[in-house]
């Protein structure tokens, strides 16, 4: 029943990480702050109709720039010129193309590769190119106007919220660049590089809506986690096959040969794997338990973590 239900939120999406209760309230009460001043430009600019498409709009931007702060798409190019040119693309499908049934899906579809030509994908840039074309009168009758005010106008006020806001909360500073914490100057062997996060990205060839700085700060925080755990002396067992967890040159899978006796004695190992393979060596069991992160099984030409028991 379990597996299945894993199953199920795995194809549902449903996030395993969790943020914390401050996050989360951090999050809505910026939120609730930038929507006044949206609201109220958009019902000084438009009717009460183009008004509450564009507060729609908008209020999908709000949620990335305070609920996820450092995602890609939440970066200020992303918000101004994703609202900017899909603005521009939805005002000129309007005016152009006289069946809004043939404007509107033209213009979401021209906004998105717009966007994606132009670096900045921004989902609710979509919403606003639609709203451009079934907005209402009023927003027809604004023509380019409409690209000024009220969208670019609420993106830049957006901004300001956004960066004023999140200001005193050194972990969410928006923008991301603004959070960026300093880097060694020099990588370790089994580091990785800029390159090679800009490597593997090119090689998914989709859309992550992470930043670089923060697949690095996760990739810390993981390799942290890592050193800290460990086996207890006692699950060390001769015949058994055990990984340090490492990545790349430092990887190595030791296979206990024997026991010289005692739970704090000594043990004989031999590399079966990765760094050193073949060369073999003692050590105290309390040494080989700080060193060895899990057990491993071979499967043939790999190996894997054993499942717990």
């Amino acid at each position: 029943m379990t597996a299945l239900l894993e199953r199920w939120l795995a194809w549902l999406g449903v996030e395993h990480a969790s943020v914390s209760h401050t996050e989360r309230i951090i999050s809505a009460a910026g939120g609730f702050v930038a929507l006044l001043g949206v609201v109220a430009i958009s019902h000084w600019s438009l009717d009460a109709q183009g008004a509450m498409a564009m507060v729609a709009s908008m209020g999908a931007s709000t949620v990335l720039v305070f609920a996820v702060p450092h995602g890609t798409l939440s970066q200020p190019w992303p918000v101004v010129g994703g609202h900017t040119i899909s603005a521009l693309v939805g005002v000129a499908c309007a005016s152009w193309i006289d069946d809004p049934l043939l404007a509107a899906p033209l213009a979401g579809g021209l906004a998105i590769a717009a966007m994606h030509y132009l670096r900045c994908l921004h989902p609710p840039g979509g919403a606003t190119a639609l709203t451009a074309v079934i907005g209402g009168d009023a927003v027809q009758a604004m023509g380019f106007q409409f690209v000024l005010t009220p969208v670019l106008l609420n993106a830049a006020v957006l901004l300001a919220y956004g960066i004023a806001f999140n200001a005193p909360f050194t972990w969410r500073r928006y923008p991301a660049w603004l959070a960026r914490r300093p880097q060694a100057k020099q990588a370790g062997p089994e580091d990785l590089a800029d390159a090679d996060l800009e490597w593997a990205l090119r090689q998914m060839d989709s859309y992550i809506d992470v930043s670089e700085d923060d697949l690095k700060r996760v990739y810390t925080l993981a390799r942290q986690h890592a050193r800290t755990e460990c086996l207890q002396t006692e699950a060390v067992v001769p015949g058994a096959c055990y990984s340090n967890g490492e990545f790349g040159g430092r990887w190595q899978v030791r296979k206990v040969i024997s026991d010289l006796g005692g739970e704090h004695g000594r043990v004989v190992y031999r590399v079966v794997a990765g760094e050193a393979r073949g060369e073999s060596g003692t050590c105290t069991r309390e040494e080989f338990a700080r060193w060895a992160r899990y057990l491993v099984v071979r499967d043939e030409n790999c190996w894997l973590r054993a499942a717990a028991a």
